[in-house]
């Protein structure tokens, strides 16, 4: 059984074994269109990545001229992160429901909105709200953009391309983010980290306009409310729950209550989905073992990230006084291993032999890279010691992450893309979230600890912030070496074999 892909779809996409374009459209299409959609897409989801890191440098700033307190300071980042991570399966099924061209391009020009308002807030409330608008589009954009890379890039070898150019892009945007606050903070002002992205914006709704094929899709379920309300509610109280671990205690109900609701919730969602007439989630979406290890993969290294990312940042400003730009140069060797590794592994390395061997090879060298970084002290030097294990990192996120995104949407019936899309997103966003907050309290508990061992004495403070990076590390590394294990377990051998409509369906990335 086929179904049609929406008009909305794509520009370019070719038939495929479970989504047929119609004859018409194909005809009007030109393939090197399908690549200006890319620069699109990616322009896109740039934006909403690396809008979870730019804003942090850019926060001292922020809170001097407006005034904030320390406990509010969490919020800026907080409010993004509740949004977006609680309203992505929803917004990546009005994609499927509504249009993805429609939904993409709304999710664009709000997000543009929400940044110019929380750029040009003059108190705390007008920049938390800003930050909130930012994630409820983000939760728009980011799917309805991975549901047209997906649908757009059919044909085996230019989906290989396209997604490791996304994975990149997904996997550096961080990185990507803290060299642009350091240096828009440094040589313009903080209200400049938000207004950047009218600037994506502009780029990404003209390309939108002009490549995207208009329409909807022709056969539009009812929206599952129950599922929705349920799986809304769920995530935002996992992610508050995890956000307010970072100023309570775990053992304070506004933590471990919100965390078990969420938990409760989300469980309830699951057995809803089993009796919904239109699922938000389609079990069809999740019977894949493939699928599910890709799933399992993006949280985990969502979690194992921040450790990098946040703590690494940390060290380099404070232990080796780097300045907001040169600290963002710091990640730039990274970054080029991970766009080099993105591209080894899905245009050669999975296409030869499969996700099994490639993805557990990616997270066992994040692993190390992680671990290596737990040797850092207040005499390293970024040459000798903090290089090398940023380039092994860097290979081997590039290895998984790009490699587990495709497989996750690969061979996904065109009605199911966005909701697909989102669920990687969504693992990704909660992900992120439950490392922020874990590692965070981990580290604040591992430095304290070392205080009431060692005294408040300079050195013993000096070495406490260094423990403490240090445990984050270690953390990190055991995330991974976790996420190496489930994906030798999880993942069959071999090219994955995707089933859509029933049929058994080769794909070969």
């Amino acid at each position: 059984m086929s179904t049609q892909v929406p008009a909305d779809a794509s520009v370019g996409s070719s038939a495929s074994p479970a989504v047929e374009a119609g004859p018409a459209a194909d005809k009007a299409e030109h393939p090197s269109h399908r690549w200006w959609v890319l620069g699109v897409i990616a322009i896109a989801q740039l934006m909403v990545v690396l809008d979870a890191t730019v804003v942090n440098i850019a926060l001292p700033s922020a809170q001097k001229a407006l005034g904030f307190s320390d406990g509010n300071r969490q919020w800026i980042v907080t409010a993004y992160s509740l949004a977006f991570g609680s309203l992505l399966l929803l917004g990546g099924r009005l994609a499927d429901l509504i249009g993805r061209k429609i939904v993409f391009l709304v999710g664009v020009v709000g997000f543009a909105g929400a940044s110019a308002l929380a750029g040009a807030a003059q108190n705390f409330e007008v920049l938390v709200s800003g930050r909130a608008l930012q994630g409820l589009f983000g939760a728009l954009l980011a799917p309805a953009a991975l549901s047209l890379l997906n649908t757009t890039f059919t044909d085996s070898k230019e989906r290989a391309k396209a997604f490791g150019i996304y994975g990149a892009i997904a996997g550096a945007g961080g990185g990507v983010g803290l060299l642009l606050g350091g240096v828009l903070t440094e040589h313009l002002s903080w209200r400049w980290t938000l207004y950047v992205n009218l600037f994506f914006a502009i780029v990404a709704f003209i390309g939108g306009m002009a490549l995207l094929r208009k329409g909807a899709p022709a056969d539009r379920p009812k929206l599952d409310i129950p599922g929705t309300l349920l799986v809304t509610i769920g995530l935002f109280g996992i992610v508050y729950g995890f956000s307010n671990a970072e100023t309570h205690d775990w053992s304070s109900p506004l933590t471990w209550g919100f965390l078990l609701l969420g938990v409760v919730l989300v469980a309830a969602f699951a057995w809803w989905q089993t009796r919904a007439k239109h699922p938000l989630l389609p079990l069809r979406v999740l019977v894949d073992r493939n699928r599910g290890a890709s799933f399992a993969v993006l949280g985990i290294a969502g979690v194992g990230m921040f450790g990098v990312f946040l703590f690494l940042t940390y060290y380099l400003q404070l232990s080796l006084h780097y300045t907001p730009i040169k600290t963002g140069l710091g990640f730039l060797p990274m970054i080029g291993a991970l766009m080099v590794s993105a591209q080894l592994a899905t245009n050669t390395l999975v296409p030869r032999f499969g996700p099994k061997p490639i993805v557990p090879l990616g997270m066992a060298m994040s692993a190390a890279g992680m671990a290596w970084l737990t040797v850092l002290d207040g005499n390293s030097s970024y040459a000798a010691n903090v290089l090398p294990p940023l380039i092994v990192m860097g290979l081997g996120v590039g290895l998984a992450m790009p490699t587990a995104m495709s497989v996750a949407t690969a061979g996904i019936d065109a009605r199911d893309a966005g909701v697909a899309s989102a669920g990687v997103n969504t693992m990704q966003q909660v992900g992120g979230s439950i490392g922020t907050a874990l590692l965070n309290t981990l580290a604040a508990t591992a430095a304290t600890n070392y205080v009431h061992s060692h005294g408040a004495s300079p050195a013993a403070l000096a070495h406490a912030q260094l423990h403490s990076y240090s445990v984050a590390y270690w953390w990190s590394a055991g995330f991974f070496a976790v996420g190496t294990v489930l994906a030798l377990l999880m993942y069959r051998r071999g090219l994955p074999e995707q089933v859509a409509d029933g049929e058994s369906v080769a794909v070969h990335m």
